[in-house]
């Protein structure tokens, strides 16, 4: 099997894919390297599927991965509802302009939406616009 090292030893992966994945999981949307959301997009996924569940078993290893109890409560009650008759593709991800300091890949990774109000419309436009504005410039 690949696996995504991303220059880093085992420990440091772990905890660095766990909190990059609570982070999206509480804020719904995080701009990170490339690599690191390349990397933790499966793992978001298949979180979403174990949610979706919600069985006693899905709901401890839910518990056991992810180091706050928040996100795990949320991704339980709010995400898996959300997205109960998707089959996959929660989330996406959007290419942005290179770091100013050592010139590494950006993007947004984020959930996609699903049947939005007029509010949140809008902001996924300017969200989308700015993403092309940053990778365009």
């Amino acid at each position: 099997m690949k696996k995504v090292k991303l220059s880093a030893k085992i420990d440091h992966r772990k905890s660095l894919i766990k909190n990059l994945v609570t982070s999206l999981i509480l804020y719904e949307k995080i701009t990170t390297s490339l690599a690191k959301a390349k990397a933790i997009k499966p793992i978001v996924e298949k979180l979403v599927n174990s949610a979706k569940k919600g069985d006693l078993n899905s709901k401890r290893q839910l518990f056991s991965f992810l180091p706050d109890k928040n996100a795990a409560l949320k991704i339980l009650e709010e995400i898996s509802k959300r997205y109960q008759d998707r089959s996959g593709g929660y989330v996406q991800i959007f290419r942005l302009k290179p770091r100013m300091g050592d010139s590494s890949q950006q993007a947004l990774i984020r959930f996609i939406p699903t049947k939005m109000t007029n509010q949140e419309a809008k902001e996924d436009k300017n969200d989308q616009a700015k993403a092309k504005a940053k990778t365009n410039v």
